[in-house]
């Protein structure tokens, strides 16, 4: 068993690039190459600005390669919950996802897929929730459907997807690459200043514009956003795979705290679990704990029912907001700080970090106007 290896990792070739030991200059600096960061480098590209993209380690080495690659419309909150505490902005930003995912869809047809995805309940009050979300959607014209199959009772969403994240990151590197972007790998940031980010080994990347694009180290890379940010563990597992269970689009269950899907070769991956000991998940740490890597064997074993051997079993950091809005802001002239996804960062990051990059270089973006709105009383 591989542990705090993610499985999106089995058999991917993974281009070797060098990590930077010189000092660099660009009008752009990236900090954190997963899907968010290489959206932000792709758009600062588009727009004209030279970039340089570095990750600590390999790109998707973190969140984004070691979650549970699920592309769902929406922000992090349901939508009726959304529309009580945003009002009218929350169908605009729902609608704004739902664009990201016809992006995502074309973009990387061969590493997404597009079934839909289903919210389950488990129990009295989750379908009382279910069926508000299911009014407020009606009504703001978001496609949703009732549904009762063997995976349980609750809501379809059509419009929804998954992906394998470390490829569809992969190809998005090559990409950036492609269109005149230079990114390094093993590239370790020590400090982040107006002007300038410091390398580990004393190499210094002069940039007028920086966007740190690095959700879970968000905080410690820019210390001034730690108090609208909470650090937060989310744990996966996957099995060897199987046809004992046929799941044919991605679940969640227990108001989104546990998720699966199966993959094309039959693989199942679950996480979550969060709850069961939630004071311990809320730490820095990013290996798998014992608590919750035992939930999901139950979940697995009793609630999707199959008996085929875990190989797998990782866990990723990832920062939460109080508002479950995400971070989109400046901490210093010229300096981004772009994160706090609570736990949606494969489509929301890529709008908030292409936001970021056009506001960055004195373009308009519509997204993120609608994301200020959302945060006015």
């Amino acid at each position: 068993m591989t542990a705090n290896t993610s499985a999106w990792w089995d058999g991917i070739e993974h281009p070797v690039r060098p990590s930077l030991t010189h000092d660099a200059e660009a009008d752009v600096c990236v900090v954190g190459l997963g899907g968010s960061g290489l959206s932000a480098a792709r758009e600062a590209r588009a727009l004209g600005a030279r970039v340089i993209g570095v990750d600590a380690g390999r790109i998707a080495g973190q969140a984004a390669g070691r979650n549970g690659g699920l592309l769902l419309g929406g922000m992090a909150a349901f939508h009726h919950d959304g529309v009580t505490q945003w009002g009218d902005a929350a169908a605009a930003l729902y609608r704004f996802t739902l664009e990201e995912l016809l992006r995502m869809r074309r973009d990387t047809p061969h590493e997404t897929w597009w079934h839909g995805s289903l919210r389950v309940w488990e129990d009295e009050t989750e379908r009382e929730d279910c069926e508000r979300q299911y009014t407020a959607m009606q009504r703001d014209g978001l496609r949703v459907e009732r549904y009762a199959g063997p995976e349980g009772v609750g809501l379809v969403f059509p419009d929804d997807g998954a992906c394998h994240p470390v490829r569809r990151a992969l190809v998005l590197a090559a990409r950036a690459e492609t269109e005149g972007a230079t990114l390094y790998e093993q590239t370790r940031v020590c400090a982040v200043h107006e002007g300038a980010v410091e390398l580990t080994n004393g190499a210094v990347i002069r940039a007028p514009t920086i966007l740190v694009c690095a959700d879970g180290a968000l905080a410690s890379l820019l210390p001034a956003a730690a108090d609208r940010l909470r650090q937060v563990r989310l744990q996966m597992l996957a099995t060897a795979p199987t046809d004992d269970v046929q799941i044919p689009r991605p679940v969640y269950a227990r108001f989104g705290y546990d998720y699966w899907q199966q993959l094309p070769d039959g693989r199942v991956l679950l996480g979550g679990g969060r709850d069961q000991c939630e004071a311990e998940e809320y730490t820095t740490r990013d290996t798998p704990s014992a608590s919750i890597q035992g939930w999901l064997e139950h979940r697995l074993r009793t609630r999707i029912g199959t008996m085929a051997a875990i190989t797998h079993r990782w866990a990723a950091q990832v920062t939460y907001t109080r508002d479950e809005l995400p971070v989109v802001d400046t901490f210093a002239p010229g300096v981004w700080g772009v994160g706090g996804y609570s736990g949606t960062g494969n489509v929301v990051g890529a709008l908030c970090a292409r936001g970021a990059a056009r506001r960055s270089l004195g373009a308009p973006d519509a997204f993120l106007d609608v994301l200020d709105s959302a945060r006015r009383p």
